[in-house]
């Protein structure tokens, strides 16, 4: 198989020029434009672990912590220039030691589902850990038991943002290879969140990096998302069995309630009679991207009442659209919010999901001497 290895190359569009946003503060403190650095809480082994502060020209401010590169929060302005944080998460860092929910991480090894946790490479088998049973059937789920949501990376402030690195060691979590990873996170003054991730190996492994974060762009942890459009760049997606394992086929969505090649209210079908929901409980499949070279748009995603717009490009092959239908009300986040059912939504680009089990499927192997790189622009806009 021929390794599936995305290189980044230049948008041609101004909405990819990235912009300086000034030089790197050592508080928490940071004029419009920077960067700042402070302690955000300890590790239970006592290991110390900041956060970030970004901010651009224009009042948008992110904040991503060392632990799970997480984005911890995004403020955005609506229509009327009022700013409010539009993810899900937690007020301190104690509370993100107990995110079961991949709340804003940055997820791996392998991001998504590998069926029963196994997959061959160069002819050797490989068992990983089955962390999650959708449909009674076993599966590896976001890297398993302790994935790179869960482990202390080590962050660096940049000019435009903050820069996390991890070692994940030959053998942990049953994937081979030591795999040297690097993410970023850029606020640039064109409104643009740029996640990037990069990673090299000394041996061949398997990777499939993603970006986690639930959107909410109401503002309104507490609203349904059933009333923001989604339109996704995608005219297949790959039906699953009823473990949310992609049987291999590549469907048209034309004719079905998986379609959003139009901007389409999420809540207009999402009950329908249809077997795809009905093994997800509502959303939660891949879409086949249209092919391009480079970065291109996946996705836009309009809240009607605030008039947020969140547009994502990516050089990625699929993109996982979750509705939020796991989310049950038990979980308090911010403010002490319980996140109540489909409250928020994840748009999530990667490879496809089991693609080390399919052949057929974009290659998700990685070799010495290749790099793998995955660019996501999250671009915010109001109408």
């Amino acid at each position: 198989m021929k390794p599936h290895v995305s290189i980044l190359l230049l948008a041609p569009l101004a909405a990819f020029t990235f912009s300086s946003c000034g030089k790197p503060a050592d508080s928490g403190e940071t004029a419009a434009g920077g960067v700042g650095r402070e302690v955000y809480g300890k590790m239970p082994d006592g290991r110390e672990v900041a956060i970030f502060t970004l901010t651009n020209a224009n009042g948008l401010r992110a904040r991503v912590t060392e632990y799970g590169a997480i984005l911890v929060s995004m403020e955005v302005p609506d229509r009327d220039g009022k700013l409010a944080d539009v993810t899900h998460g937690y007020d301190t860092f104690d509370g993100w030691l107990t995110n079961t929910s991949y709340f804003g991480a940055t997820v791996g090894r392998y991001a998504n589902r590998i069926a029963h946790g196994k997959f061959t490479l160069d002819s050797k088998g490989y068992s990983l850990a089955t962390n999650n049973d959708p449909g009674g059937i076993p599966c590896h789920l976001h890297g398993g038991v302790t994935g790179f949501d869960k482990v202390l990376w080590t962050g660096t402030a940049t000019g435009t943002g903050v820069e996390l690195t991890y070692l994940s060691k030959d053998g942990e979590e049953g994937y081979p290879g030591n795999l040297t990873v690097k993410v970023s996170y850029e606020l640039n003054d064109d409104n643009e969140l740029i996640w990037k991730a990069e990673a090299t190996t000394d041996a061949a492994t398997v990777i499939n990096l993603a970006h986690h974060s639930y959107w909410n762009l109401s503002g309104n942890p507490q609203s349904p998302i059933n009333r923001h459009q989604l339109q996704l760049a995608a005219d297949h997606y790959l039906p699953t069995n009823a473990g949310l394992i992609p049987t291999g086929e590549i469907a048209p969505v034309a004719g079905t309630p998986m379609d959003f090649t139009k901007p389409t209210a999420i809540g207009e079908r999402v009950e329908a009679d249809f077997e795809a929901l009905k093994f997800g409980g509502g959303y939660d499949h891949a879409w086949v991207l249209r092919k391009a070279d480079g970065l291109r748009l996946a996705a836009r995603l309009k809240e009607p009442d605030s008039g947020r717009v969140m547009e994502i490009h990516t050089n990625q092959p699929a993109i996982q659209f979750y509705g939020g239908n796991f989310l049950d009300g038990t979980v308090a986040g911010k403010g002490g919010v319980k996140y109540a059912h489909r409250t928020a939504l994840c748009l999530e680009t990667e490879n496809f999901p089991d693609a080390p089990n399919h052949p057929d499927f974009p290659s998700a192997v990685l070799r010495p001497g290749e790099t793998y790189s995955h660019t996501m622009v999250h671009r915010f806009l109001a109408e």
